[in-house]
């Protein structure tokens, strides 16, 4: 099975000159836990913003999410592997750099992202099949 397989196409993003606030609204509102942060200059420019960010970078340090650019908190860059790699072999990379996303490429364009919960279903469908699941 490869990342394709099971990534997830439809990537929400944000501009990375928004508040961290609009970054909030938005994730509370589709029920995600990140949002791909588009910088300029093109795909490979971009960063992802996560809950996480928010609570740590901004809530924790009692900043105020409607002062605070995405620009400043978000991460770059961002974890890209190319779509066709085994899912086996994203699962160890996310492991190994302790991430719980990577964003899948198509050369240089950013064509979906694999999460822990993608792996986890892809986990469910392999035993379901019968396919040996480690």
């Amino acid at each position: 099975m490869r990342v394709y397989d099971f990534m997830t196409t439809h990537l929400e993003s944000v501009d990375s000159e928004n508040s961290v606030y609009d970054a909030v609204e938005k994730m509370v509102d589709l029920r995600i836990r990140s949002l791909l942060v588009r910088f300029p200059g093109g795909d490979m420019q971009d960063g992802v913003i996560t809950a996480r960010d928010v609570v740590y970078k901004v809530l924790a340090q009692g900043k105020d999410p409607n002062e605070v650019h995405i620009s400043e908190i978000a991460s770059r860059p961002i974890s890209c592997i190319d779509k066709n790699m085994p899912l086996e072999d994203a699962a160890a990379l996310m492991e190994e750099t302790g991430v719980a996303r990577v964003f899948a490429c198509d050369g240089a364009h950013i064509v979906g992202v694999l999460s822990l919960m993608d792996a986890m279903a892809a986990m469910l469908i392999l035993r379901a099949r019968g396919d040996h699941v480690s």
